[in-house]
């Protein structure tokens, strides 16, 4: 009988992609060393400490030690995220691939080339020891420096946890010359030192998070010397008012080469402002996020202004959020906005946590119309919609594959046969409109959730409800007379990384 190490090993690497989970990489790195060969790298790619997991600081500890002794390891990390998520007090450290599904490592091993194709990885580390007596706080802080700078493959840094960024840290990564994206936090008082963030000049993702005046003085200066390679801009306020259309201005004339932006909660951003930056883009955006922007934005003049210069007409991607204060035409005003553009992904909210008013028929019809060709992702939170309008996304986006949305707790009967019209469907995610003040938020039975699943297509892969997500397994049974059948199951959620639909919206 042929055993499992008979198989050639070319097709070791396509086995072991499949892999969630970083214990089972660590026991595939010590079968043997063609094993380690192929699954050390997706070891750390995929390293996850959370502040709920034993022992999560030591373990922040251990791993920097790693990184810091062992640079033939270090290499592996192509990128590291450190921020803070609401008000605990951890850090969240993500490593993720440049390209996914296209990066390749190539390994020779004997007298043979083997390529092996990688995932998107995400290393999250929370829980950072940083209430440590000063002696320790320094022997920690010394041995992620030396770990930082041993990753000399390093490519994107994102490092947001307030007041945990250091000149120190800036200053080593510095040294790693393939960096490409930074994500910090803008507030650096006593902390850092702004002007160190100069040095950064061969950024494709600047990500700003809350910050303060003196880095939104010296922004302009900083893209001036950085914004050849811009590809990807986000400023992500807390209701600030430093971002405003004087400082757009000032920095359009260098983004001549952008193609991602997100203003997130910069309230004295209108559509002047915005308007100067696209109109300088020499190819145009590929995304725009707009959300909690100026009361005074004019969603009628922007429109009439980026239609008649083209300036979204590559746009595959568009973030809005819509208040009570929003004008009369401004659903008209938005489908003007997009009519030419080769929409793939679209997300609507509204500002703050509130429920709004439901999505009108009306409109989602008419983004269907327009896009449900193309549409890979319906995105709506924090918006009820009716069944009618899901139906009609479900039957018509012949390309869907996500789908999130807000349903009445009375409506999910008729939930499974919409979704069942949408064949390439991976991922659903359902939360039930939660009424100011209300608390309110009954778990739904996995019996009910299960009879939904069953009746979408083969692709399903996550189904969420609310906080809860569930991993949708298919298991091959013999039915009773001899042939083969599938058996849908739920099952726990084991990819370590947060599912993306609780990072999609902010709030």
């Amino acid at each position: 009988m042929v055993q499992f190490l008979d198989l050639p090993l070319e097709l070791l690497p396509l086995i072991v992609q499949h892999f969630v989970r970083p214990s089972h990489f660590a026991a595939l790195c010590l079968v043997n060393k063609y094993f380690y060969t192929f699954a050390i790298s997706l070891l750390y790619e995929r390293a996850f400490i959370y502040a709920w997991h034993k022992e999560g600081k030591a373990k922040v500890v251990k791993l920097f030690k790693t990184l810091s002794e062992c640079s033939h390891l270090a290499q592996h990390l192509p990128n590291v995220s450190i921020s803070k998520n609401g008000c605990a007090p951890f850090v969240h450290w993500t490593l993720q691939t440049v390209k996914p599904l296209d990066f390749f490592y190539a390994q020779i091993a004997r007298r043979r080339n083997y390529v092996l194709l990688t995932r998107s990885g995400v290393a999250v580390i929370r829980d950072f020891p940083k209430a440590l007596q000063s002696s320790d706080y320094d022997n920690v802080l010394s041995i992620c420096l030396q770990g930082i700078q041993n990753c000399v493959n390093l490519r994107s840094c994102t490092w947001t946890r307030d007041g945990s960024l250091t000149t120190e840290i800036l200053e080593a990564l510095l040294h790693c010359s393939h960096l490409e994206e930074l994500e910090i936090n803008g507030r650096y008082e006593g902390h850092y030192d702004p002007i160190t963030l100069l040095g950064f000049t061969h950024l494709r993702r600047l990500s700003l998070i809350m910050p303060s005046a003196r880095v939104i003085e010296m922004l302009p200066a900083w893209i001036s010397v950085t914004g050849a390679s811009l590809r990807h801009l986000s400023l992500i306020c807390k209701s600030s008012t430093l971002v405003h259309d004087g400082v757009l201005e000032s920095l359009a004339p260098h983004l001549v080469n952008l193609e991602h932006l997100y203003l997130v909660n910069c309230q004295k951003v209108t559509d002047r402002g915005l308007y100067t930056i696209l109109s300088g883009t020499t190819h145009g955006l590929f995304s725009l996020g707009m959300e909690g922007l100026s009361p005074e934005f004019d969603m009628a003049r922007f429109s009439q202004d980026c239609v008649r210069s083209g300036a979204l007409s590559h746009l595959g991607s568009i973030t809005l959020t819509v208040n009570v204060q929003s004008s009369p035409t401004w659903e008209k005003d938005v489908l003007a906005l997009l009519a030419s553009a080769p929409l793939e992904r679209f997300h609507i909210s509204t500002v703050g946590g509130h429920v709004g008013p439901a999505l009108s028929e009306s409109f989602c019809t008419s983004i269907v119309n327009a896009h449900g060709h193309r549409l890979r992702r319906f995105s709506v939170h924090r918006i009820r919609m009716s069944m009618l309008s899901i139906d009609d996304i479900c039957r018509r986006c012949v390309e869907l594959e996500q789908l999130f949305i807000v349903v009445e707790q009375n409506s999910l009967d008729s939930l499974g046969s919409c979704l069942a019209q949408a064949r390439k469907l991976c991922a659903v995610h359902v939360n039930r409109p939660l009424d100011l003040g209300s608390e309110d938020i009954p778990v739904m039975a996995r019996e009910r959730i299960l009879s939904i699943v069953k009746q979408c297509g083969p692709n399903l892969k996550q189904f969420g409800y609310n906080t809860r997500v569930l991993q949708v397994e298919r298991v091959v049974k013999y039915e009773e007379d001899g042939s083969l059948g599938i058996d849908v199951r739920l099952g726990a959620y084991e990819n370590p990384e947060i599912p993306e639909q609780f990072l999609v919206v902010r709030t």
